[in-house]
């Protein structure tokens, strides 16, 4: 893209910006000029990217120099010359930023996923993520990282091991402080390993904070989960923590079977990838497996993992739970879902059932969509699990949800805007 339409592109966010402001801005023009927005900020990106490689040669401290000039952290600054380093082994990647048809975040996806792998294999994904610029165009970020993610299984070789070796060596902790004095910790860990410690540092949380919370915790919903759990942490460090009989893993395996004439060909946003191939193979009543891991994991790991953990069976059908341990419908007898409950949501969700949010389910509440004040009941149809940011616009910003007889979502916004979703659907591990 070159200056003539970078140039062209502001003057039509200026005056996008100018009605919205006014006041007489209608929803095209305010739309374009996002679109706007975010061609031009990939195009900045690709400029910044040219100018901090030509920096590089220059200067003995690259990361520092870029700081200075943009103003920006050191950390980010590497991340630029990352991003370079990305776009010079994918031209055609490169390309599409430059002309504003990915975002820099599009780019992001390939570098993490380039930093698992060495050599040819390195090389191999690349050149695979090259090849995907165009789909990159028309795609999310999600859907690009899902089509990516389906690059890296198909890098991949052996029976799993390799990856997971390869992911426990890339295990680390860092640990600074920053300019406020606040000590930081940041961790990456291998799935496993990560399963366990999110099961134990949950455990804690619940343990600790089950029926009241320190005075000083933020009302905001979502950074109320992060400093119970910080202070779960910090308990965790000073004393071992109080829930030490509470951390064992769970998992809730889901047997997702087809129904009579229903064509199963979800694939998850990856179109043309291995869920497309295994969809068009795929019977209409052959069941599908979820192991309810982050990700696939060697059958030797899953059999050892398997045996330190609580493991559930549910079995669903076209968005209705046909089995599952436990009681699941409460009525009026108590206000809080029951872990039977939780696991029967968890094998219809994945996370969040408003369209399009990514929030996981263990970082989820449970909603009742007939809300309790009103009556509402604690059985399984009529609960829901909702993000802590979408939760309090359904109490407190007017969205109303209602679900079908197959949990068809219907969510009805303030402004009359409607979102329906047919019946929730996984992905097979």
């Amino acid at each position: 893209m070159d200056e003539t339409a970078v140039c062209e592109r502001v003057q039509g966010i200026a005056s996008a910006r100018a009605a919205a402001v006014a006041g007489t801005g209608d929803r095209a023009d305010l739309e374009a000029g996002l679109r706007s927005v975010s061609v031009v900020r990939a195009w900045l990106a690709a400029a910044e990217v040219e100018l901090a490689a030509a920096l590089t040669v220059l200067v003995s401290f690259p990361e520092g120099a870029i700081a200075d000039a943009s103003r920006e952290s050191q950390s980010e600054a590497g991340r630029v010359l990352e991003r370079g380093r990305t776009l010079g082994a994918t031209p055609s990647l490169a390309a599409a930023l430059g002309a504003g048809e990915v975002t820099a975040a599009h780019v992001d996806v390939v570098t993490k996923a380039a930093k698992g792998f060495e050599g040819e294999q390195r090389a191999s994904l690349l050149a695979r993520a090259d090849r995907l610029a165009r789909f990159a165009a028309g795609a999310t970020v999600a859907e690009f990282r899902r089509k990516i993610d389906a690059e890296v299984r198909a890098v991949q070789s052996g029976d799993g091991m390799d990856r997971l070796e390869r992911q426990r060596r890339a295990s680390r902790v860092r640990r600074w402080i920053d300019g406020d004095g606040m000590w930081c910790l940041f961790g990456r860990f291998d799935p496993l390993t990560g399963v366990r410690l999110s099961a134990r540092l949950d455990a804690e949380v619940g343990a600790l904070f089950a029926e009241s919370v320190p005075q000083d915790c933020p009302s905001d919903p979502v950074a109320k989960q992060e400093f119970l759990a910080a202070m779960a942490l910090a308990q965790l460090f000073d004393g071992g923590g109080v829930a030490q009989r509470a951390g064992r893993p769970e998992f809730v395996v889901v047997i997702e079977t087809g129904g009579d004439g229903d064509a199963d060909t979800e694939d998850d946003g990856a179109t043309g990838g291995a869920g497309a191939q295994d969809a068009e193979r795929r019977s209409p009543r052959e069941p599908r497996v979820d192991w309810g891991l982050p990700v696939e994991v060697p059958s030797r790991v899953l059999a050892d993992l398997f045996g330190q953990a609580e493991v559930f069976t549910v079995i669903v059908r076209n968005g209705v739970v046909l089995h599952a341990p436990g009681e699941l419908n409460l009525g009026r007898t108590t206000r809080l879902a029951n872990r039977a409950q939780r696991r029967a949501l968890r094998a219809l969700y994945r996370g969040c059932g408003v369209p399009g949010c990514a929030v996981r389910f263990d970082r989820c509440k449970i909603h009742h969509l007939v809300w309790w004040r009103h009556g509402g009941r604690t059985d399984l149809e009529n609960l829901l699990p909702l993000c802590p940011h979408h939760h309090s616009m359904v109490h407190a910003a007017g969205w109303v949800v209602t679900l079908g007889p197959n949990r068809q979502l219907t969510l009805t916004l303030p402004d009359g805007t409607i979102h329906n979703t047919g019946p929730p659907a996984r992905k097979a591990a």
